[in-house]
Parts: C-alpha cells; structure tokens; sequence
C-alpha cells in the first residue's frame, strides 16, 4: 500500500531533530585541557607580530605612551581637568593601560576565529582557545606598559598609594568584562562579517565614551550606576586611579554591581559562543 503525498510530513518529528546543548562544566573542563594550545597560540602571535621588528616588544607601550601625550596637551589644557594631587600624564596612562588591553583583546580576539578558518576545518580545538589566546597577549602588553608606569612615577616623583592592593580585584573585573565580550563578538563576527567593519568605529565611541581621559565625576552622579552596569570599565577606571594615586578605596556601590555585570557578560559570552560553534565549519 502506497502513501499519498499528503502522508509525508513537513518537518522531522520533534524527537529526530537536532538539538545543540552546551554544558558548562564539561565545556570548561576541555578547556583546561587545551592551556597548552592557549599558551602556544598566544606565543605564535606574539612572535609574528614583533619579527623583524626594529623596537619590537617597544610597541606595545607606543599606543598608551602616545595616547598620554595627545590627552595632556589637548585635554588636561582645553578641558581644564583636575587630577590634583596626581599628576595628569600618570592619571591618563592609568586609565589607557587597561583601555588599550580591552581594545586589543576586542579588536584582534573578536577576529581571531576568522583569521583561523583554515585551522577551524582542519583541527578540531575548543574554538575559545582562538579569543582566549589574543587577550593572552593583550595581557603580556599590558604588562609590559605597566612597567613604564612605573618609570613614570619616578619621572613625576609621586609615589603609589598603600590602597594599590586593591588592583588584583579590580583587575579580575577587567577582565571578566574583557573575556566576555571578545567571547561574543568572535562568535557573532563568523556569521556577520561586515561587524570586522564596525569594530574601529566601535573602539574610538568606547574611548570618550568611558571615563580615560577624564575622570568618573563628569557623569552625573544619578546615572553612574546604571553606566557602570552596562560598561563596567567606569568604575574599575576609576578604582584604579582611586587606588592607586588617591589612596582611597574603589566605590563599592559601584563596583560590586559591575562586577555582576560583568561575571553574566562573561558566562553568557562563553555559552553563546559553545552554541554558535556546531556551524562555524559551514560559514567559517
């Protein structure tokens, strides 16, 4: 017996489809097994980018170095800005230090999947190894600037504030809120390529958008909360300098509800990320 054409359903029954689940736990744990792969991407990338290069590790401290310079002789004169007691320079490097790591992180980290397609058919690897890897570097950049703030002080003959054991902390925050969004912009970027386009616009909005050259107080006190929920770089900006040059505390009320913020970008950015893999080899 025969069936009509009107017997054949239109769709798989619910039970045949496929159905992408992401666990958490297992996904971390395989993760942790490929930091090694981490680790050698991130050295692979930080050879490429100094070889043959006349200063080499030097650039990574020519942006915020340059940066300074630009915000003191423009914005600390035309903006009239008070850091008093500190010194301007150090309070704009403090704020461009972790600045420029989130930009790298996001701007080389969001395209790190698509730079790697050719490994992402060939070998398979958890993919957050690729974003992870770039915010490696970052990091190592960020290290080495962190080496000049210091000559900075002696230059200035001001010292670091006793309160400075509070950057850890602030540092955790930074870059939870930094991981994440390199997680989901990577992801989203392998199937919206033109966001490679928007991504520059982006990171010069984010540099007046948030508090670099400027301190914290010149957005009104009745929206801070809400901005630092939304761009948790406002309050860890100004713990650093807090910290760090004024001796004080960083403002809890701020602070603690960034850090939630940024502990859902991050885990949010992660499963996104795990879901969007099972097509990255169709689109990649």
């Amino acid at each position: 017996m025969t069936s009509s054409i009107t017997d054949i359903p239109e769709a798989p029954p619910p039970e045949l489809r496929f159905q992408r689940r992401v666990r958490l736990l297992p996904s971390l744990a395989e993760l942790w097994r490929a930091r090694e792969l981490v680790r050698t991407l991130a050295e692979r990338e930080l050879r490429s980018r100094y070889k043959q290069s006349i200063l080499g590790l030097g650039w990574s401290v020519a942006t915020p170095l340059i940066l300074m310079v630009v915000f003191t002789l423009f914005f600390k004169k035309l903006g009239n800005i008070d850091t008093s007691p500190a010194p301007y320079p150090l309070f704009s490097y403090l704020g461009l230090l972790p600045w420029t790591f989130f930009t790298s992180s996001f701007s080389t980290g969001g395209q790190s999947l698509v730079t790697n397609n050719n490994l992402l058919n060939k070998v398979y690897c958890p993919r957050e190894v690729f974003p992870i890897a770039a915010v490696a570097v970052a990091g190592v950049d960020m290290a080495i600037s962190a080496g000049v703030l210091g000559l900075l002080f002696v230059i200035f003959g001001y010292a670091p504030k006793a309160t400075s054991i509070y950057v850890p902390l602030l540092l955790l925050v930074q870059l939870a809120f930094t991981i994440g969004i390199t997680l989901i912009t990577s992801g989203i970027l392998v199937y919206v390529r033109d966001l490679r386009q928007l991504l520059p616009m982006l990171i010069q909005i984010g540099l007046f958008a948030t508090p670099v050259a400027y301190g914290i107080d010149v957005i009104p006190s009745q929206y801070r909360l809400l901005y630092s929920i939304i761009n948790p770089f406002v309050p860890v900006l100004d713990g650093y300098r807090r910290s760090v040059l004024y001796g004080q505390a960083p403002q809890w009320q701020l602070l603690g509800p960034a850090a939630v913020s940024s502990i859902l970008v991050l885990t949010g950015g992660y499963l996104l990320l795990k879901w969007l893999e099972a097509g990255f080899a169709d689109v990649a």
